[in-house]
């Protein structure tokens, strides 16, 4: 169906160029990748790549690692508008993304989601629910698993269901989900698509290669969302906690509805916050399309619990209840997430910010929080954003920023690490950033636990 692969150098190196190389070499072709960081930044990549036996340069993106090359792939981090990606494609090779590439040899059934905000825990939701039904299924994409891998899974899955980024539908041109859904669009990633019309642009190209038979999933709540287009003769199922839809699930009170159907509740979603319980709409959406089996659907939702670094509950020191919402790497996140309590909030934020005004948040710190502890880069920013509301304080290491929240939370309250914000000037992702805080978090639990021993002791 397409041509021989040939010479395929892939710009930026981490797990999505080697499984992709590993991808390239299994289809006949010849990989070679090509990485702006000094080698030590990234020895364990190189080391797999020297134990594949696949030729790659560290330190800049020479001329001749684009020479004779057929296709050029850059990771998801690296922009396609790059001069040496341009000067490749000028000389005729074809510049494509690790999900167009991968998807060109994908043998299951694609269930793709993406959005600025709940990605995550949607995927997460309905690889649980398609495995409940009793088939087999890989959840990959813009997480921990790279869609080559999944593509090179044996015994092949049933469905792959897709988390999908905007870096990763700017270079897709066949790419065509069998469903395909788009949960929100909010202002994020701006320095990269430059203004939110382009954003949006890019995010409804998940559709754009759609076909009759397949399935397009929107968000009749979002204002963005609903203005997008699927090809004709896609079935457009919708999915809203405010109105009534006539094709897609809705929220009546503590009903889950399919038009005037009664198909689950409210009480089935057992996920904090009005933001989850739109991400689960999405994901029985997405189910009721697809026409799974709704009893086991419904069964599994019942029982799932949500994913690490999603509002995730750490544990409870003196009555004081801590939560690890390190994806929250924008300000919509972070109000999400700030709605979901009830408690009053003691909030570890920052980090490596987007550009964006935080000071439209102000009315949902003043309603939810008590004191704020500020690590990272854009500390200075939300100090002056929020100071005049609540007391806030600098920390350096997580560590710190933990005892400082512990300092200011009393029982009945929740210290939330949810910090609007990349990790990036200080973890290697949002993941680590995440598990830092867990680990100082029961570092402090462990020490109060042995003082506590040894005043008991006589």
């Amino acid at each position: 169906m397409y041509p021989a692969l040939g010479n395929v150098t892939i710009v930026g190196m981490g797990r999505t160029a080697l499984a992709l190389a590993k991808l390239v070499l299994l289809k006949g072709g010849a990989p070679f990748v090509t990485e702006a960081a000094g080698r030590e930044t990234v020895a364990p990549f190189c080391r797999e790549l020297d134990r594949m036996g696949v030729p790659f340069e560290c330190g800049g993106h020479s001329a001749q690692a684009f020479k004779g090359a057929k296709f050029v792939v850059p990771s998801p981090g690296v922009p396609p508008d790059i001069e040496p990606i341009r000067s490749a494609h000028g000389a005729g090779a074809e510049v494509l993304g690790e999900l167009e590439l991968a998807w060109r040899y994908c043998p299951a059934k694609i269930l793709a989601v993406t959005g600025t905000n709940g990605k995550t825990t949607t995927t997460e939701l309905v690889r649980n629910l398609v495995a409940a039904c009793g088939h087999t299924v890989v959840l990959a994409g813009n997480n921990d698993v790279p869609f080559s891998a999944a593509v090179m899974a044996e015994p092949p899955p049933e469905f792959i269901v897709l988390e999908v980024s905007s870096y990763q539908l700017e270079t897709v041109r066949e790419f065509r989900p069998w469903i395909a859904a788009v949960l929100n669009i909010t202002p994020d990633h701006l320095a990269r698509h430059a203004s939110m019309e382009k954003y949006a642009e890019v995010k409804a190209r998940i559709f754009a290669r759609q076909r009759p038979g397949d399935i397009a999933v929107i968000n009749a709540d979002d204002e963005r969302t609903r203005e997008l287009t699927p090809p004709d003769n896609v079935a457009l199922w919708t999915f809203s906690l405010e109105t009534r839809q006539a094709n897609g699930l809705w929220l009546d009170r503590d009903t889950i509805r399919a038009g005037s159907t009664p198909v689950a509740g409210a009480a089935d979603v057992h996920l904090p916050g009005r933001h989850n319980l739109q991400n689960a709409l999405a994901a029985l959406t997405i189910m009721r399309a697809g026409r799974f089996d709704w009893g086991s659907t419904v069964e599994a939702l019942r029982r799932f619990q949500g994913v690490e670094h999603r509002i995730e509950y750490v544990c409870d020191i003196a009555g004081v209840r801590f939560y690890n919402d390190s994806k929250s790497t924008n300000i919509d996140s972070l109000r999400a997430a700030l709605d979901s309590f009830e408690a009053p909030v003691v909030l570890i934020a920052g980090g490596r910010g987007k550009g964006a005004d935080y000071r439209t948040l102000r009315a949902a710190v003043q309603a939810h929080v008590k004191a704020m502890v500020l690590i990272g880069e854009d500390a200075p920013q939300l100090a002056e954003a929020f100071s005049d509301l609540v007391h806030t304080q600098r920390a350096g290491a997580m560590d710190d920023a933990v005892a400082c929240a512990m300092a200011q939370a009393r029982a009945g309250d929740v210290v939330l690490l949810s910090p609007a914000c990349a990790s990036f000037d200080m973890y290697r992702d949002f993941a680590h950033r995440g598990r830092v805080f867990k680990e100082a978090v029961t570092r402090h639990a462990e020490t109060r636990r042995a003082k506590r021993r040894e005043t008991a002791q006589p």
